[in-house]
């Protein structure tokens, strides 16, 4: 039952993660990441260690309301290498808009992260991901953001 149960808090850990990038939640972004945890990601074109440097970036290139994103986690499969230790694969799909350049991207992507147990509470120590595709275009014109939650 114990393991089922930290499979279970593991993704909610990464259904978090991606909640809070999504909503510019950087104390909460923050949260799921250990301190000394280490980002690898676009095929390793990015590479971050520390959690102070992956929050900083996210919140320097991701912040709204210029930028709006989606991304979607599936398809986890997680392993418990022991109490405190466990790994997972992901299957990403996502889309961030840029409405000052009028382009956006959408794409796929394996995600590999590493999760340690910390004073009780799972946390991503390794994470990264592989594109399987990512595209880019400018938006179409007749495109209207009808909704913006980062603008009142």
């Amino acid at each position: 039952m114990q393991e089922l149960y930290d499979i279970e808090k593991i993704k909610q850990l990464k259904a978090r993660y991606f909640r809070a990038l999504d909503t510019n939640d950087w104390t909460l972004f923050g949260d799921c990441l250990s301190e000394d945890c280490f980002a690898n990601y676009s095929d390793g074109r990015l590479v971050l260690e520390g959690r102070d440097a992956i929050v900083g970036f996210m919140a320097k290139h991701m912040t709204g309301p210029n930028i709006l994103s989606m991304h979607h986690g599936h398809t986890p499969e997680i392993e418990l290498q022991d109490s405190d230790h466990a790994s997972g694969i992901w299957y990403l799909q996502d889309m961030v808009m840029d409405l000052k350049s009028k382009t956006q991207m959408f794409g796929a992507a394996i995600y590999s992260d590493e999760y340690v147990r910390e004073n009780g509470d799972w946390k991503i120590s390794k994470t990264g991901y592989s594109r399987t595709f990512e595209c880019y275009e400018p938006m179409p014109s007749e495109l209207k953001v009808v909704k913006n939650m980062f603008v009142k």
